[in-house]
């Protein structure tokens, strides 16, 4: 224990000390964070925190060399710890250039993936997961499953940092609760490695929190994810797999569940999946009036009350493991709720999107039967002949009046004449329409972008309301009366 101690407040002293040096670095370079629409600061504040937060891991490292015991001992650069390290430089050095550079989502998810492979070819390696009682072997699939494993922390941690402070307390709890827990198990090497990350984050935070003088950067954050998701791993050589990997995933709870969201959420209102946006739980809780610092202590307030959880999840029975999952999921879908993120999943909402999503793929009944109608007007060989299946298709899309006007021309075998007609359905032969009349006029034209002639389409929507798909029907309607058009005027057999 003393010696995690002193781990502890060397890498906090450490932190304490190089953090202002950082941010004068990030001043006298030019490294600011500028405040923009997405941005809650109103003044440029350097990003470099990073810095401090990496040199002060290092640093102590080095530190535990310089003195002998059972614990500081086991701190040998193997094969394990020097890919794992190399990793986190790489992520390190990535997020150093993106705070310099603002380099592209596609360069820094690259890096990310190559940084976890070099863990995972050095041994940090996810092969099976145990559970309320079960284990579930990944085989090949090991390697996808580190990666995305190591991508989710690095990226929950830096969509976290959009408040002062909020990632650098969130890492802090979940470092400590490693610690204890850890340490409960006797693994006191990688609890010494928690303790230097949380003396780090603690040392930072005491210049981050709200109002925060030096932000942390993407250096800073990759750094954090990585190295957290990496001691995870560590964690499970020697202990129950999946028990102390389910210590930082409960204690990040917050993060990872919005990491994992926000990709779904962007997906289904059309945007790019990874461009960011103000609609993250952060967001969401300072719309709703809080302010910065309230925002901040009520995230702080969740991961706590996350952390005695994971400590409980841990070590009971795997029946009760079972049923604090349930009510961790029950807790989440109420916050969900609460914060609105339904509105982006409402039953009707969906139910629309996948009707839509199987109409564009050809599966729905009513594609499939218009289809036929298409392939009726298709057939036809005279202009006479394809208005009148044109008719059959109009009627099914339930308007009731259409109109056409088919120019002559030039054929191989001669002048045909055009066409000129009208339909109204069956029932409406004396009907007037009036001020609820709903006209579609639809030019024809040819490949060359001449006109050959108009299509007009009536309905009366105050009669009936317009069906699903009616407006994509009518597209797919003018096109195949263009096309089978063009192939009456090319063919020689014409009359």
């Amino acid at each position: 224990m003393t010696t995690l101690l002193v781990i502890f407040t060397t890498s906090l002293v450490l932190s304490l000390f190089l953090t202002p040096i950082a941010g004068w670095a990030g001043k006298n370079f030019g490294i600011l964070d500028i405040p923009n629409e997405r941005k809650v600061h109103s003044t440029p504040i350097p990003r470099t925190g990073g810095l401090a937060i990496f040199a002060s891991f290092i640093m102590t490292m080095v530190f535990c060399n310089t003195f002998s015991t059972t614990i500081t001992d086991q701190l040998v650069i193997n094969r394990q710890m020097l890919f794992f390290l190399t990793g986190g430089v790489i992520v390190f050095g990535i997020g150093v250039a993106d705070d310099f550079l603002q380099l592209g989502p596609k360069i820094k998810c690259v890096f990310q993936i190559v940084a976890a492979s070099i863990a995972f070819y050095g041994g940090l390696r996810i092969e099976a997961f145990t559970i309320l009682g079960y284990t579930l072997s990944f085989g090949f699939v090991g390697y996808l499953v580190t990666v995305f494993w190591f991508l989710l922390f690095i990226n929950a941690i830096n969509l976290a940092d959009g408040l002062d402070g909020l990632s650098a307390g969130i890492v802090f709890f979940a470092s400590m609760v490693m610690v204890v827990l850890l340490i409960l198990r006797e693994q006191y090497f990688t609890a010494m490695l928690a303790a230097a990350l949380g003396g780090t984050t603690l040392g930072f935070l005491r210049y981050n929190f709200n109002p925060a003088s030096i932000f942390m950067g993407d250096s800073g954050s990759y750094f954090l994810g990585y190295t957290l998701a990496g001691l995870s791993i560590i964690g499970t050589f020697k202990s129950q797999i999946g028990a102390v990997m389910l210590i930082p995933v409960v204690a990040l709870g917050v993060p990872l569940f919005d990491t994992m969201l926000a990709p779904i959420r962007r997906f289904i209102i059309g945007r790019k999946m990874f461009q960011p946006d103000k609609e993250h739980i952060h967001h969401r809780l300072l719309s709703m009036g809080l302010s910065t610092r309230k925002v901040v202590w009520v995230l702080y307030i969740a991961t706590m009350a996350l952390c005695l959880m994971s400590i409980i999840l841990v070590n009971i029975r795997d029946e009760q493991a079972g049923l604090v999952l349930i009510i961790l999921g029950a807790c989440a879908f109420i916050v969900v709720r609460k914060l609105g993120y339904f509105e982006y999943f409402a039953v009707d909402t969906v139910r629309e999107w996948f009707r839509d999503l199987s109409d564009e793929l050809g599966l729905s009944i009513e594609r499939r039967d218009f289809l036929n109608y298409q392939i009726g007007i298709g057939d036809s060989s005279t202009i006479e002949d394809l208005w009148d299946a044109a008719c059959r298709a109009i009627e099914r899309m339930a308007f009731d009046m259409a109109e056409i006007n088919i120019e002559s021309f030039e054929t191989a075998a001669g002048k045909v004449n055009g066409l000129k007609k009208s339909w109204i359905r069956t029932e409406l032969k004396s009907y007037s329409f009036d001020t609820s009349l709903l006209k579609l006029e639809l030019p024809l034209l040819d490949k060359n972008n001449s006109h050959m002639g108009t299509v007009c389409l009536y309905k009366d929507l105050q009669r009936s309301a317009m069906n699903d798909f009616t407006l994509r029907r009518v597209e797919l309607l003018r096109r195949t009366i263009i096309r089978t058009l063009e192939t009456i005027k090319h063919t020689p057999s014409q009359n």
